[in-house]
Parts: C-alpha cells; structure tokens; sequence
C-alpha cells in the first residue's frame, strides 16, 4: 500500500511538473493560404491572450521562439502612451508582434511564447518613426528598406521678410532611399541638408514633391480636379520598432469643391517591407461618400537626370506603379496598392488611382517605394513581381491561432 501511494505520489509530481513547464509557453500557429512567398510577414497576437497564458509574464522577460527554437525579435506595444498597470496585469498592453518570413509553399508555421529567467537583450531597431522639430516640423519615418518625410506646420507658415526661410504647402508624401539597413534618418538630419542630397554610401533624397501627392498622398477627386489639403497639422506615435512603428498623421478641413474634409492617416511601417500600410479615415458632412485618390508624382526625379518614366497599371486594377530611370542616380520604383479601387485618372502632377470613401470608415492602401542601387529590386520586372506579391498579401491576410484555441 505504501509502495503504491508513494509510486501515485511520484505520477503526481511528475504531472504537476509537466503542467508547470507547459504553463511557461504558449503555442502560437499562423497559417495562410498563398503559394507565394512571403517574407517578413508581421505577426500579431493580442496581450490579453498570451497573458491569459502566461499568467504574470513580463513583457521584458519574454523569448518568440520559432519552430527551430530560433530567438525571434519582437515588441510589445502600449494600449495608449503612459498606460499604467499597478497590478502587473498586462492590462496597459496592447500586442505581441514578431516576423516570420514564408518560404514559398510554406503554408502554416508554429512558435512559441515563452517566460525565461533572464532580461531579453534589446534587439536592433528596423523600424522607427520620430516628428523632426529641428526641420521645421517634418515628420519622418523608415524602416530597413526605405525611408520617408511629410511636412509639417512650420513648414507650410508664410515667410517673414528677409528670413530665408522656405516654405512648402503640400500633404504629399516624401521618399529618402536607402542602401544600408540601419536607421539613418538621424543621422541625415544631422549631416545637413547639402549631404543627404548626394549618395555618400547610405543613400540620398532625389525625390521631388512639390504640390503633387508625392508617393501615396491622398485627396478628394471629382472626376476633372483633385482637392488636397495643407501640411499635417498634428501628430501622434503609437509604437516605434524594434518591429513596427505605427504613427497618425492629422490634417485640418479642406474645400474639396464645396465640401468640407478633414483626414486622419495612420501609418503601419513593418520591417523588411519596401511599401506601407496607410488608413486614412475622412470626416464630412453632406454627400453620401467621396472619391479619394492615392496619387504618384508624374515628375518625381532631380532636376539633370532626363528620367525615363514608366507608368504600370496592374490588371486587377487595385495596383498603380511608376519605374523610373534615371541618368546618374539608378533606377526608382513607386507603387500604390488600392484594395477595391474603382478606377484610375491623372491630374496635371500626378497619376491617380481611386476608390469611393464615407465618413469615418477608414480607406485602407499600401504605398511606397524601391531604389536599384539598394540591390534587393533592380528592374521594372522586379518592382512589378514585388507589387503584385504584395497585393496579393494584402488580399490573403494571415491567420493566426494563439494559446490552444
């Protein structure tokens, strides 16, 4: 009798071990439904869920294992900045975000979540978003792909006489091409505005703005004329990498031809992706919807570079693209990725692509852009292949299935 207590005694430890263990991870599936590849595929997974399966587990003590037992990077983000959790609840947090990059074929992949005795070491940060005072209110973001700038408040005000100081009125969208996959807005900003003209090893700014939409600036179309507001007015960061950086973008009431419109983008920027994810919501009264057109710039190069410019519509509809060479500084490639887009225009600066929008629904697109000389795109060909997977991406999400349910 003895001998068999003490052999239940034993199973029972043994069982209460194994619980133990498998109560310090959680198991996290995604799946999806594509044949394609799809590289640096973003991962989210709700707080409360991994918390509710790992109960007490701190955000800084944490390891994103993949199948392989491989250490992934990963963040955490706030539900709202300076959120407070007294009790250590996880309450103040908002999502688990980590990559994975899908090989062609691969379908459905396992990770896990898991507490570790030790602080996890800060990993590099390849996506980072930050309002430049300094540069008269510009707001400039990037991950290890490309880079990007729109202009602020500062910009936009009239010029005192004699101050010298330049003024541009635009919500257009700038680019800063990248050839090295760490963070350089920084340091450009602080070489100066003479050096981030030229390629000195990083990159350059050779994009032109202007008036015209950039690479994925937005406005009210009418059929014959594009309505577009000023420079943003207000902005707010809501993550910053190591992963993903998410940022809003707020702009003050335009006439869009006798109806008032005022917009909110929130901007998405993944690491390893060359093209953003924007939701720009819009507030009006009056008419039922409008048409919101996503525009390119019809001149996007420095002045001396005799540029080469394609124009490619995608034949599903929803995607515009440019390939543009260039004489001295490479070849670029822009793109506007627009589920649902009923058609496509131009203006007298831009080439545009639309779709019907109401009131506060928000319209979700995908914009941004390649350089050859950063090695990953080098052709027409490629920007073409690469949009197109990322159309298809943006039609077929990922499925994800956290903690056993």
């Amino acid at each position: 009798m003895n001998a068999r207590l003490s052999s239940l005694a034993l199973a029972a430890a043994a069982l209460s071990a194994t619980m133990a263990h498998a109560a310090d991870s959680a198991t996290i599936k995604v799946s999806h439904d594509l044949a394609q590849a799809r590289p640096s595929e973003t991962i989210t997974v709700a707080w409360a869920e991994i918390n509710r399966a790992l109960p007490g587990a701190l955000v800084q003590k944490i390891a994103v294992k993949d199948a392989a037992g491989r250490v992934l990077p990963h963040q955490v983000t706030n539900i709202a900045p300076l959120s407070k959790d007294p009790q250590g609840a996880g309450i103040a947090y908002g999502e688990l975000i980590f990559q994975h990059s899908f090989a062609a074929g691969e379908k459905s992949a396992s990770f896990t979540v898991e507490k570790i005795d030790g602080i996890a070491p800060p990993f590099p940060v390849k996506a980072f978003a930050r309002y430049v005072p300094e540069r008269l209110d510009d707001f400039a973001w990037e991950n290890d792909k490309i880079a990007h700038r729109t202009y602020g408040p500062a910009l936009g005000a009239p010029a005192e006489a004699g101050s010298g100081k330049e003024v541009l009125v635009t919500s257009g969208l700038d680019i800063w091409f990248k050839r090295v996959p760490y963070p350089i807005v920084d340091r450009w900003y602080n070489k100066g505005h003479d050096h981030y003209h030229k390629d000195e090893g990083e990159g350059m700014d050779m994009y032109n703005v202007g008036k015209s939409r950039g690479a994925g600036g937005t406005g009210v179309w009418d059929g014959q004329q594009l309505y577009t507001g000023r420079n943003y007015k207000s902005w707010k960061v809501l993550a910053n990498g190591p992963v993903r950086a998410v940022f809003e973008l707020s702009y003050d009431s335009w006439d869009a031809g006798g109806t008032a419109v005022s917009e909110v983008k929130r901007f998405t920027v993944d690491a390893g992706r060359q093209l953003d994810q924007i939701d720009s919501t819009f507030s009006f009264s009056g008419p039922a919807s409008v048409l919101v057109a996503v525009g390119l710039n019809k001149t996007p190069t420095d002045k001396g570079q005799s540029p080469q410019i394609s124009v490619i519509k995608g034949p599903q509809g929803d995607t515009l693209m440019q390939w543009v060479e260039q004489s001295s500084n490479g070849a670029m490639g822009t793109a506007v990725v627009l589920p649902g887009a009923q058609g496509m225009a131009e203006d007298a600066l831009n080439q545009l692509i639309y779709t019907k929008v109401t009131a506060g629904k928000p319209l979700r697109y995908y914009a941004g852009a390649a350089w050859s000389r950063a090695g990953d795109i080098t052709s027409k060909a490629d920007w073409e292949r690469y949009v197109a997977a990322e159309a298809a991406r943006a039609a077929n999400p990922i499925k994800v299935q956290c903690c056993g349910k």
